[in-house]
């Protein structure tokens, strides 16, 4: 097997992770979102605590590199807040693809943060996938906008914003594991006091749902890395957006959930953009 299509099936795999991630926090059912927050981030930051161990990377960092990591670990909470609360109130394929958005933000939040200019062609594939998100952000048809896509769309803007602040800070020489680990335990401690003055009872079923989330999360943080580690970001990035049809069927299996007409117009418009600036990206490189 070729290293690319060692690639491909890894980012299939972290797109199948990330999805039953979405599946378990549903199923966890009627659980306040800080709370399934923290049982998702707990667990996450006991694996990143093996990986700093077995690679013997320090527990630290530099002062200078504290604000950039204090930032991608506040987007990224608020990201996952936000994804976690669209998770349960829309369609888990909505709410997977509003946070796929995520992408689109970073080329925003790079030409700002890191002032990478955008291309034309980059800038009109964001704004077709923002037409698309208007498609979403009515799924079931009742409001022209309903209060939990537009939280699922904020989702995928912190995320966007978490990813350009990680480049920010590999560029200042701060390990991965470690980034995750800061971020784990800071998304953890914004949401223990909450777990601790309105803890909401949960029982085995509960708990073990949210345990497999982490467990789904940490699958998919390691794949997502595997994979790249055989290939570029170029060649990945759109067999990323497998997890909408991952979302989608696991959807359909376990909560009956079948999206609209606009959701499937929406889709098809976000795919598309996201096709056509990995192909122009690819054939300008």
């Amino acid at each position: 097997m070729s290293e690319r299509a060692k690639g491909i099936l890894c980012i299939l795999c972290a797109a199948f992770f990330f999805s039953l991630m979405n599946l378990f926090v549903r199923q966890a059912g009627d659980i306040p979102t800080l709370q399934k927050a923290f049982f998702r981030n707990a667990v996450a930051i006991l694996f990143a605590l093996y990986i700093l161990r077995r690679n013997q990377i320090p527990l630290g960092c530099e002062r200078r590199q504290l604000p950039v990591l204090i930032g991608r670990a506040l987007s990224g909470t608020l990201g996952i807040f936000f994804n976690f609360y669209a998770i349960d109130h829309l369609a888990i394929s909505d709410a997977s693809m509003l946070n796929k958005l995520s992408p689109f933000f970073a080329i925003l939040f790079s030409w700002f943060l890191l002032k990478e200019k955008a291309k034309p062609y980059q800038l009109c594939c964001v704004a077709a996938a923002l037409l698309g998100t208007l498609f979403i952000l009515r799924p079931g048809g009742e409001n022209l906008l309903s209060f939990p896509a537009l939280v699922g769309l904020l989702g995928g803007a912190f995320a966007g914003l978490a990813y350009t602040l990680v480049r920010m800070a590999s560029g200042q020489g701060v390990p991965g594991p470690f980034i995750v680990f800061f971020f784990s335990l800071f998304s953890c401690l914004c949401s223990l006091p909450y777990c601790i003055l309105h803890f909401t009872p949960m029982s085995p079923a509960q708990t073990s749902f949210l345990l497999l989330a982490g467990l789904a999360a940490a699958g998919g943080q390691f794949s997502i890395t595997a994979a790249y580690s055989h290939a570029p970001a170029s060649e990945l990035s759109v067999y990323d957006y497998s997890q909408i049809f991952f979302a989608g069927l696991l959807g359909y299996l376990f909560l009956g959930e079948l999206p609209d007409l606009l959701s499937y117009i929406g889709y098809g418009i976000i795919i598309s953009s996201s096709v056509a600036m990995f192909l122009l990206r690819r054939r300008e490189s």
